[in-house]
Order: C-alpha cells, then structure tokens, then sequence
C-alpha cells in the first residue's frame, strides 16, 4: 500500500512497474490517471489539502479496499498546488491475482478520492474569476454504491 500527497508530477509508467515489481502472484494492474480538464475556460486548478489529515483520510481509504477485495498491492497518487489543463493530477492503481478484483478496487478508489478525500479545488478562468468546486451529485452517487 503506498499514498502519496505530493507538488510534483509522477510517471505513471514507473509507478506501475514499482507497484508489481517481483510479484508473481499479480495477474491483472488497472490504473486511473486523471488530468486538469480546460474545459469552461480554466486555466489553472490549484488544489490545497490538509497536511496530516489528508494522508490519513487516503490511508483509511486504500486500507478499506484492501479489506474489500483481495489485492496484492495500491497506490494512490494526489497532486496539489497549481496545475494547468493537461497536467496530471491523480494515479490510482490495484494489482490482484484477477482483473475483476482490481478494476472494482479501482473504481472504489476513485469514487472516495472524489467524495471522501479532504481536498479544496480552485479554478481560476483566463478573465481572472475564480471558483471554488464542489463535488457533483454524480460523485456522491458513485460513491453510494458502494455503501455497506
């Protein structure tokens, strides 16, 4: 299990070669890479957190998908600070024995990133307007899913 809260980009390619390097029992990696949309006229997202709390508000929730579905190994990756549209901004990868287990792992991780992570988005347009972003109700439903 691996969280990371960080300023700088990443590789996704390194990053899922470190996830399953020397595991022979991982039969399937999915991974989820989401970008800084430009889309309404963004020009920067800056995304700020709470240091301590948000690194262990992620571990609560990779350690609760580890105890849903069986896998061998996760990591989550979130960015904050200042991004432009195209940056990358989140990496989420599940490894298993089986594909089922980690495309439903990964699925579970990006719906609580999205609802349950305590992160605050700023968008700033190029006219100078800024916004804060709330989550949408399509997050929440997402995530009701899977309610226990």
């Amino acid at each position: 299990m691996a969280v990371r809260v960080q300023e700088a980009d990443f590789d996704p390619g390194a990053e899922l070669e470190a996830l399953a390097a020397g595991n022979t029992e991982i039969g399937a990696v999915v991974s989820f890479t989401g970008l800084v949309r430009g889309s309404g006229g963004v020009e920067t997202m800056t995304l700020e957190h709470y240091p301590g709390m948000t690194e262990k508000a992620l571990e609560a929730i990779e350690a609760e998908a580890h105890e849903r579905w069986a896998l061998q190994a996760s990591a989550i990756i979130h960015r904050i600070g200042p991004m432009i549209p195209g940056e990358r901004i989140v990496f989420v990868a599940t490894a298993s024995r089986h594909r089922g287990v980690a495309f439903e792992a990964a699925e579970f991780l990006m719906d609580y990133l999205k609802t349950r992570a305590p992160f605050w988005k700023k968008e700033v347009a190029a006219d100078g307007t800024a916004k804060w972003v709330d989550a949408r109700e399509s997050d929440d439903g997402a995530a009701a899913r899977w309610a226990r």
